[in-house]
């Protein structure tokens, strides 16, 4: 499959026994067909709306909150149960329409075939379906056409492919007919051309190779179906969740029983006690607290220009310890930019990024004017003479129609005062003589003033070669060696800064006779030209991606840049923008090649930086992050992304390149293409997980009280402090909707400041079960030290201690909810109102609280009786005793942490 780029051209026709002149007959196409197959491509396996939706119960929490409504509804409980039935609904139906349009990936990629084409068969043209293409066809290439199939080029003329689907290079690529050595890699494969690419310009013939799946487009769609994406960090943790809830809850049944039995408590009592308590420990607004919390990140996120297919991969970014990122058009704007001009006398910087025409010239820190220089006018001049790109504007963006190179020149030249207009009004166009990949050069012949001048730009190399003379600024004098030395350093310099280098010259045909209408003799054309200058060009970084990466780095994120461009290029960028590091290494895809899994899985962490990569080359260097245990994330917009962009822990493609195989196999489409904005969401995506963590902190201590309440009272031989119904309704006023608004909460801009949690640490560690235990202690401790103080001291009777034991819990619950908000920062250092959902939901709740005390049917129901505003007063002061407390331990921390510091 890869060695056909370094067979002669008689050997590949000779192996597959094909005619060049004729082409194939109609016997071979046949037999051909039937030995081959069709040329198309597999399509991947479809996922039904049905499965996708079923899909969404496959979490045991889930099963285990389904449990506890039926157990609701057999308890005559069928509001409780329909609300977690709900509950759950609702958590399903938001996953179902998150992850609808996923899996469509392969059946993308069938769209990048062309539908027809034109072949030799017979000795005669012809345009037939790009499916009944067969190895042997002769196709015949022209600007437009989609290319049918892999083949190997036997003529050229002018030909140049865009081949960004495959190898991600925004330049359109010369194609020629040379045997290239074994090695080459696939970016580098000039006399092939590869199914799904497109021609840009010039013709071609081309012998068809390889079809269908054995294409390198093919080859990527196998390895797409074997990349698996798997669940996510949140999803394995929340599973472990739900299994260590199913125990407990099952312990909690067994123990309650058995110890109420043994005091001698009457069964049924005990069993409809024992069971709503093990309903109320499970945090039945899990769930939709996730979900919610899941949900704001993607709106937040979405004005932070990232889109969100598949919900838990919002938290999955939280924990990501290596991006792996394209650099055009991510790191970089992805668009061609003059950053550097030489003239004779000077060194000219161009600010300004992009086709954008607003932008200065600098010499040294010096800003000047294109009109003080006249070297430096006739050199912006030249360069918008001999050009045929246009700047347009592109979804009221700056754009250029045609070659992004020639587009670059034109904004320089505008940064000049110089536009393409003003060349076409005042130096109209005679001829042109077209680049050609051998030739290395372009020239356009102008009237100027009623004499015919010719513009050429080209390699510095041949463009010198074919210069005697140079403009300065008294003029124009002879091109000495001394001159031809100090440029040719000078080219160095600015290739060694990973600037595409161009010289451009001029001269006047005044005596030079030729016929418009024939081919013009270039060779006389393009002789002794004077020399303007040298531009150096670039795809520039972001400016707001250095201080991106910086932010990686503060965070414990290694960045990696993955690239099918020249390692040079590669290796500017990088340490422009600081993602290469003492000690890191850039890695080309030919050595990545004598490297086998296990080697590359011990090489990989010393890597920053790959260049001329393909497809499988990423999906290796993705794997090889997953089997050193690490989060990984892979963005990317172009076809052999695809493969470890699924593959990856969290899948990013661009959406403004992106194709749609790229973003049918990603979990997050950045809709500015911007690494910036893949940073932005790491940042939401660890404020989610915080938000997820401490809600569910707050859920289990509530829980964790309510548990801890029952078992002393059992073990203590009291009467139980808490009837049934009133553990229900602690469940849905603590827990439900104050969880909902923790979930809200602000995210904390200091989350990237700390390095990332590691996937493989659990949710329930062990400082996670101190605060929750610490906390329920404290809420248990105040709720049986009322009732203790109702029911033993005062003597109020069993009735209104279990009423003032109900109500000291839920305000105790109620003002924890502050304090739960951060482990790092006291309430008063947060800001009491900066979530002002939570407040308005206490308030309410508190409301509720006192509401069913002076409802009849209520009091009826729950046994309570009014209160008074003594008993409120006293109830609330002693509820702000754990909030106290938990506070004050904050305080205690910070403080030793500072000196510590």
């Amino acid at each position: 499959m890869s060695s056909w780029h370094q067979q002669s051209i008689p050997e590949v026709v000779s192996q597959l026994a094909t005619d060049i002149e004729q082409g194939l007959t109609d016997e071979a196409v046949t037999t051909r067909l039937a030995s081959y197959g069709a040329n198309k491509l597999r399509k991947g396996k479809r996922f039904s709306a049905f499965s996708i939706f079923i899909s969404q119960f496959k979490s045991l929490v889930i099963w285990v909150l389904i449990g506890a409504a039926a157990v609701s509804a057999l308890l005559g409980e069928t509001t409780d149960g329909i609300a977690i039935i709900a509950i759950v609904i609702l958590n399903a139906v938001i996953g179902f329409f998150q992850e609808y349009r996923a899996e469509k990936a392969a059946a993308a990629l069938a769209n990048l075939t062309a539908p027809h084409c034109r072949v030799v068969r017979n000795g005669h043209s012809n345009v037939i379906a790009s499916t009944e293409v067969v190895p042997g066809d002769i196709l015949l290439l022209e600007g437009g056409d989609l290319v049918a199939a892999d083949a190997r080029l036997i003529e050229t003329s002018v030909l140049h492919v865009n081949e960004a689907p495959l190898t991600g290079e925004s330049q359109a690529v010369g194609k020629s007919t040379d045997i290239l050595a074994p090695a080459t890699p696939l970016a580098d494969r000039k006399n092939m051309v590869f199914l799904g690419t497109s021609v840009t310009a010039g013709t071609g013939l081309a012998l068809v190779v390889n079809t269908g799946m054995e294409t390198e487009l093919g080859h990527i769609a196998k390895l797409l179906e074997t990349a698996e994406s798997g669940k996510t960090p949140l999803q394995h943790r929340l599973d472990r969740v739900g299994r260590a809830l199913l125990w407990a809850c099952l312990g909690i049944v067994i123990l309650i029983f058995g110890l109420g039995l043994l005091r001698g408590i009457e069964p049924f009592e005990l069993f409809l006690s024992a069971v709503s308590l093990a309903v109320a420990a499970i945090p039945e607004g899990l769930p939709a607290v996730v979900t919610v919390a899941l949900a704001l990140g993607v709106q937040r996120m979405i004005r932070r220009n990232a889109l969100v297919r598949h919900l838990p991969s919002v938290e999955t970014l939280g924990c990501a310890e290596v991006i792996c990122t394209d650099k055009t058009g991510t790191l970089t704007l992805g668009e061609m930019t003059a950053r550097k001009l030489i003239t004779s006398e000077s060194l000219y910087r161009l600010s300004g990024e992009g086709y954008s025409t607003e932008g200065a010239f600098f010499v040294g820190n010096t800003e000047t004017l294109s009109t003080d220089s006249p070297e430096l006018f006739a050199l912006l001049r030249a360069s918008a003479a001999c050009n045929d790109a246009e700047l347009t504007l592109i979804d009221n963006q700056p754009g250029v129609i045609g070659d992004p190179t020639e587009g670059a020149l034109l904004v320089a030249a505008a940064k000049g005062n110089i536009t393409r207009e003003s060349i076409e009004a005042d130096m109209p166009r005679i001829a042109t003589v077209p680049f050609d990949s051998d030739r290395k050069r372009m020239t356009i012949i102008r009237l100027v003033d009623n004499q015919s001048w010719a513009f050429v730009k080209g390699a510095p190399e041949v463009i010198l070669s074919r210069c005697t003379m140079i403009r300065t600024s008294h003029g124009v004098r002879e091109l000495t060696e001394d001159d031809r030395i100090r440029l040719t350093e000078a080219n160095t310099l600015l290739a060694n800064d990973a600037l595409r280098v161009l010289a451009v010259a001029e001269r006047s045909l005044d005596g030079i006779d030729f016929d418009r209408s024939a081919s013009l003799n270039d060779t006389e054309i393009e002789a002794e030209l004077v020399l303007l200058g040298l531009v150096g060009l670039q795809d520039p970084p972001r400016a707001e991606a250095k201080e991106a990466v910086a932010k990686c780095i503060r965070a414990g994120i290694k960045t990696v840049m993955i690239t099918g461009d020249h390692p040079d290029t590669a290796r500017a960028i990088a340490n422009e923008l600081g993602i290469l590091n003492k000690g890191d290494t850039v890695l080309v895809g030919v050595e990545l090649d004598s490297l086998d899994d296990e080697a590359l899985k011990e090489r990989v962490s010393q890597v920053s930086v790959y260049a001329r990569v393909t497809a499988e080359h990423k999906l290796r260097i993705v794997r090889a992050w997953k089997a050193r245990g690490v989060v990984v994330a892979m963005t990317g917009d172009v076809v052999n992304d695809a493969p470890a962009i699924k593959e990856a822990s969290i899948g990013i493609a661009m959406g403004i390149t992106g194709t749609e195989v790229t973003k049918g196999a990603a979990s997050i489409i950045v809709t500015d293409d911007n690494f910036a904005s893949i940073v932005a969401a790491v940042e939401e995506g660890r404020g989610i997980y915080d938000n997820i963590v401490k809600t569910l902190e707050y859920l289990l201590a509530g829980n964790a009280g309510e548990l801890i309440v029952m078992l002393t009272a059992i073990i203590l031989g009291w009467p139980l402090p808490l009837l049934p119904l009133h553990l229900l309704w602690i469940n849905l006023v603590t827990d439900g909707l104050p969880a909902l608004a923790l979930a809200t909460d602000p995210i904390d801009r200091g989350v990237l400041n700390r390095p990332p949690r590691r996937s493989q640490s659990e949710l329930l560690n062990l400082d996670f079960l101190k605060r929750t235990l610490f906390a329920g202690f404290l809420t248990a401790a105040v709720t049986l030290g009322v009732f203790f103080y109702e029911f033993k001291i005062v003597g109020s009777g069993l009735d209104q201690a279990r009423d003032a034991a109900f109500t000291a819990l839920v305000i105790t619950e109620l003002l924890r909810a502050f304090g739960a908000r951060s482990e790092e920062r006291t309430v008063w250092q947060m800001g009491l109102f900066s979530n002002m959902r939570l407040f308005l939901i206490v308030a309410v709740s508190f409301g509720l609280q006192l509401a069913i005390h002076h409802v009849p049917t209520f009091q009826t129901l729950f046994q309570i009786e009014p209160v008074t505003l003594h008993q409120c007063v006293s109830w609330f002061a002693v509820g702000f005793i754990p909030l106290i407390i938990l506070e004050l331990k904050k305080v205690i921390r910070m403080r030793a942490s500072e000196i510590r510091s």
